[in-house]
């Protein structure tokens, strides 16, 4: 069963452009790109990269960066706008990578799209360095729960944002702009004790806010953060299991 993407691939494209969505340009960059900037990571895995945009962003910041993706029309616009970098067709349940590969593997918008979190999650952690970074930006699970439309008048008439079977998984096609893709609802819950069952540390979790862009679009971001910010660390090597120099 097709997820979407190869035959939404140019919707996507022509809507991302170079600065992406409203989600991308006004709420996340920002914050994802704060927890890159002056850390020192040298090698990056972007898991999902799409049309490689971040892997740009990522490359700008002076990080050699491999972008993996299932969809061979958006990794062909990848190379199109970065002749030079890395992009590779893959998935992230089974990642074709060494052990150890990166000091930095980056998750952005990505984890609602992949059907076997059981399986990605545990490779993403395979292929980062011991003490490495785990950065992801997701969909708030409230937001992948929402129900007609997300939002309905209430009893006064006054849009509220409505969500419904918050603690069942399952997916769902969203819809927008010549886009239809098939996502995935998790409650957060999910997410934490996968994460937490693969021993790594939480070192930064946050629900950002716009910074900028449509007045009434943010104003709906502010009312309900859609989305979160975390940063997982692998836990370092202990100092008698270092490799001797």
């Amino acid at each position: 069963m097709s997820d979407g993407w190869q035959e939404s691939a140019q919707a996507w494209i022509d809507d991302q452009g170079d600065r992406g969505d409203f989600a991308r340009a006004f709420v996340l960059d920002g914050p994802m790109l704060d927890r890159v900037r002056g850390r020192g990571f040298a090698t990056a895995l972007d898991v999902g990269c799409g049309e490689g945009r971040f892997c740009r962003k990522l490359r700008d910041q002076g990080i050699r960066t491999t972008g993996i993706d299932p969809t061979p029309a958006l990794l062909t616009r990848a190379r199109e706008l970065d002749p030079g970098g890395d992009y590779r067709p893959g998935r992230a349940e089974a990642l074709d990578l060494p052990d150890s590969r990166f000091d930095l593997v980056v998750s952005y918008l990505t984890l609602i799209d992949i059907p076997d979190i059981d399986r990605a999650i545990p490779e993403m952690v395979r292929v980062l360095r011991p003490g490495g970074t785990l950065l992801i930006a997701n969909l708030n699970g409230f937001a992948t729960a929402q129900v007609g439309g997300r939002w309905l008048p209430d009893a006064d008439g006054v849009p509220r944002f409505a969500i419904d079977h918050y603690l069942d998984e399952r997916a769902d096609w969203a819809e927008w702009r010549g886009i239809r893709i098939r996502n995935w609802h998790r409650p957060l819950s999910r997410y934490m004790h996968l994460l937490l069952g693969q021993d790594l540390l939480l070192r930064h979790f946050d629900e950002p806010a716009p910074t900028g862009g449509e007045p009434e679009q943010a104003d709906r971001n502010r009312r309900i953060p859609f989305f979160v910010v975390m940063e997982w660390q692998k836990p370092p090597l202990p100092e008698s299991a270092a490799p001797r120099g």
